[in-house]
């Protein structure tokens, strides 16, 4: 029944609705009814509790590699690893878990503030409630400038014109009326309905309330969200699978130790595991979970100083990875507001004139203008062209008539000179029928109307004699000219498109707007346009997935477009491996926007959009996703620096460990427990401090991240090195130390150590630029990594030389012969790893 409202007069909707015209519903029955249908709001996720949003941070394979090396530890009753270990968990959750609690309050702050009222008549009075309490069979006013708060079928309508872009993507309000119109009426063209989340641009009305909530075309579309499967972001797919990687490898040398403990080495069952624990160990890289977090969190913050919410931590890295922006024009590209854009007359002055006399707007006494869209754009037009408004508005008026839906014009009757002048402004199609041989201008308004341009006509004639009816007289009009208005680009858009072109990043604008309107938006905005680069929604549908695949990777404009088709789009760019962000704002855009990579949507949009949404525009800038985008690269940049230099300590401590117990049967060079301060304290810090890491100086000019792909080929040779040149040097001087040299196991012990905690302060210079040697950067560009690595070194020799950690660690204390062989070693090896970058670097440019 709901769907043919628009097939009956408003007046049988309110019998059929159990309403009152005169009076609206009574206390009771809203009562009653808000109990049967329940209030006007979608069906909200359940608010994640604080402990369970805490417990999330710990749904990750690397969390789930460590807390089975933490039960490891437990089992075997090594209570001082297992502390460490799980110690190291909960700081990386608790950082997790504030920067996304956050982003919630935020978020929920951000709702509360647009909370929005409407004008109900009840109980024979009218009353102001919250949009939430209306219930189907409601009277509500409508006035220009409210927001659309329930589906309702008009009653009455003065010159009511309603923006239903959030719904259907068309920028330009349509008028609305309280006829009867055909059952077969599409919903885009249902002029005696009102939906949820449009905006009242013109005019008043009453109208009657037939849908709220979930029931709404608005709530239908929230529906789908939810139905839509959620994707994991690119970070989290990468994690996965390096987690799964990092499990196979240590497994394999737990059996290997396994293998070669029992077969060749014959040693003992607890020997077997300490050695396994001190693989296990040693090969994760315990502090990673905790800078990823950092590194995330603090760009998220940085994001939010650019008008940015990140919703999901995961999510910043995913915007360095990006691909493919799929946005709409209303908003995302342009203002979403009226302005003049052309006067198309031979007699442009007088056109400007006549436009200017029959405008509903004005100018007020703090010199803003008010009026409608139309007549504020007319105004604003004028004065941008140095028009004189104030002069021209001093000319006397006789009479007028406002625009109204029924006439579509608006008359001016004024008196100048001696003389009386009518002049009249409305809908080109009227003004021709009353104005003498103007069926020339047919052409030209078509034309103009296919671009998508709202168009008005304007006319005037000199006038004889008066009647207090002007609609009488209404006629033999001079038609003088048109006048164009367009929903103007903002300033940075072409800008910040360019940006994306150098930065690697396809660009492609989907949009339910007419297809000459959207070509030519692109060209305004940069792309370069043919006929094979665009595609309307029709012909979209015409298309296999298969076809469509091999077409999509031409496609630059999609025009009549629909939520479907969007989602569409973001499914078959998925399928092609590439990493996909969708903007929007409006409701429409919301099914495509969750299923995207990256979902953005505008500060100013819906609540659907945002729900939906992965990063919110507080400033509804297209330019804010281009800075986030940078920052995404930053993070990524600074998260593979700092897994680079992670990976090749945890890399090293294997090949320590398997080496020196399995290969040489050596006893461990390092006991697991110090294995584990390295990791987690000497790397940590560190670690965090590439949070902060200044950006690289082409960082908006590289193709962007594949998908999938941490790991990059630069980093798997440097952790390579890193380890084989660490683990060389720290081999033979345990070999020569203990086995050469006699000096007591643990002296060693503390030496080595103390080697891979100074090597690792070296070393990560290293990793400050993984395209350039230290001689071409300022490698002491970032002040914290600077007090980190001294902080770390000052953290070295606690553990070295204060008695509590002597005792936790079984270190001893080191004398100056020991400190000159453990620097020699931390020089060479940053020669050595430098020498590495400088061929491979070399190759790479030789190569390219």
């Amino acid at each position: 029944m709901d769907k043919l409202h628009h097939n009956i007069s408003s007046t049988n909707v309110i019998k059929i609705l159990d309403s009152d015209l005169e009076k609206g519903l009574n206390k009771e029955e809203v009562s009653r009814r808000i109990l049967s249908f329940g209030k006007n709001i979608f069906k909200e996720k359940k608010e994640t509790s604080k402990i369970i949003l805490f417990l999330n941070q710990f749904k990750s394979p690397l969390m789930y590699v460590l807390i089975f090396a933490g039960i490891l530890t437990l089992f075997i009753k090594n209570y001082t690893d297992a502390t460490v270990i799980f110690l190291a968990l909960i700081i990386s959750a608790l950082f997790g878990f504030f920067e996304e609690d956050k982003v919630s309050n935020v978020l929920k702050n951000l709702k509360n503030t647009l909370k929005t009222k409407t004008t109900v008549l009840r109980d024979g009075a009218l009353k102001e409630i919250y949009q939430e309490d209306l219930v189907v069979g409601d009277i509500i006013l409508l006035k220009a400038g409210q927001k659309i708060p329930a589906d309702a079928r008009i009653i009455e309508a003065n010159n009511l014109r309603v923006s239903e872009a959030m719904l259907t993507g068309e920028w330009l309000a349509e008028e609305k009326i309280p006829d009867v119109l055909a059952k077969e009426t599409p919903l885009a063209d249902r002029k005696n309905m009102v939906y949820m989340g449009g905006l009242i641009e013109e005019g008043v009305g009453k109208a009657i309330v037939v849908a709220t909530g979930i029931n709404t075309e608005a709530g239908k579309i929230a529906e789908l969200i939810n139905n839509t499967k959620e994707t994991k972001t690119p970070l989290q797919e990468k994690i996965t699978d390096f987690s799964k990687f990092l499990g196979i490898v240590i497994g394999a040398c737990c059996l290997l130790i396994f293998l070669f403990g029992v077969f060749l080495r014959d040693m003992s069952s607890l020997e077997i595991f300490e050695t396994s624990i001190a693989i296990a160990v040693g090969g994760i890289p315990e502090s990673l979970p905790i800078v990823i977090t950092i590194i995330l969190a603090f760009s998220g913050e940085r994001i939010l100083k650019k008008k940015g919410l990140i919703r999901k931590l995961s999510s910043v890295e995913t915007l360095g990875s990006t691909q493919i922006i799929c946005f709409d024009k209303t908003k995302t590209l342009t203002e979403g507001k009226m302005k003049l854009n052309n006067i198309i007359s031979k007699e442009g002055e007088l056109t400007l004139k006549a436009s200017v006399l029959c405008s509903d707007a004005y100018i007020d006494e703090k010199n803003n203008i008010v009026g409608s869209p139309t007549g504020s754009a007319i105004l604003k037009g004028a004065l941008d062209s140095n028009f004189d408004i104030k002069k021209t508005l001093e000319i006397e008026e006789l009479q007028r008539i406002p625009f109204n839906s029924e006439n579509k014009y608006a008359l001016s009757l004024r008196k100048e000179k001696g003389k009386k002048f009518l002049y009249i402004l409305g809908a080109p199609e009227r003004i021709i029928k009353r104005s003498k041989k103007a069926e020339l201008w047919e052409k030209e308004i078509e034309r103009l109307a296919e671009k998508g341009l709202r168009v008005v006509g304007v006319g005037c004639k000199e006038i004889k004699k008066t009647n207090k009816d002007l609609n009488k007289i209404a006629n033999d009009f001079h038609f003088i000219g048109l006048l164009s208005f367009i929903d103007p680009l903002r300033e940075d858009v072409k800008e910040s498109i360019e940006i994306c072109k150098k930065a690697g990043i396809k660009t492609i604008l989907a949009t339910g707007d007419h297809l000459l309107t959207a070509k030519n938006v692109a060209e305004q905005i940069g792309l370069e346009i043919t006929n094979e680069n665009v595609l309307t929604g029709q012909e979209l549908d015409l298309l296999t997935d298969n076809e469509l695949m091999e077409k999509i990777g031409k496609i630059k404009v999609f025009a009549r477009v629909e939520p479907r088709h969007k989602l569409r789009i973001v499914d078959i760019w998925q399928r092609k491996g590439k990493v996909i962000a969708m903007t929007g704002d409006g409701i429409n855009d919301a099914p495509a926007i969750k299923k995207a990579d990256i979902g953005i949507s505008l500060g100013s949009g819906t609540e659907v959009a945002k729900e939906a949404s992965d990063l919110v525009l507080l400033d509804d800038s297209f330019n804010t996703i281009v800075k986030t985008i940078e920052e995404g690269r930053i993070a990524l940049d600074n998260l593979r620096k700092s897994v680079s230099h992670s990976l090749a300590d945890a890399f090293a401590s294997i090949i320590l460990v398997a080496f020196s117990s399995i290969v040489f049967g050596w006893p461990l060079p390092i006991s697991a427990v110090q294995i584990l301060w390295v990791n987690l304290i000497e790397d940590t810090f560190p670690g965090m401090a590439f949070a902060f890491e200044p950006k690289e100086k082409n960082i908006m000019e590289r193709s962007p991240a594949k998908r999938n792909n941490l790991m990059t080929k630069e980093m798997k040779v440097l952790i390579f090195a890193t380890g084989i040149i660490d683990e060389f040097f720290i081999l033979i001087a345990f070999y020569l130390l203990h086995f050469k040299q006699g000096m007591d196991l643990d002296y060693v012990r503390t030496i080595i150590f103390a080697m891979m905690s100074i090597d690792a302060i070296f070393v990560i210079f290293c990793y400050k630029n993984l395209r350039k040697n230290l001689w071409q950067i300022n490698i002491f560009s970032n002040i914290y990594l600077n007090f980190a690595c001294l902080f770390v070194f000052i953290l070295c020799l606690s553990a070295i030389y204060l008695p509590f950690f002597q005792t936790f660690l079984k270190t001893t204390s080191l004398d100056i012969f020991a400190w000159l062989i453990i620097l020699l070693v931390g020089l060479l090896s940053v020669a050595f790893i430098e020498a590495t970058k400088y061929f491979f670097i070399t190759k790479k440019k030789t190569e390219d």
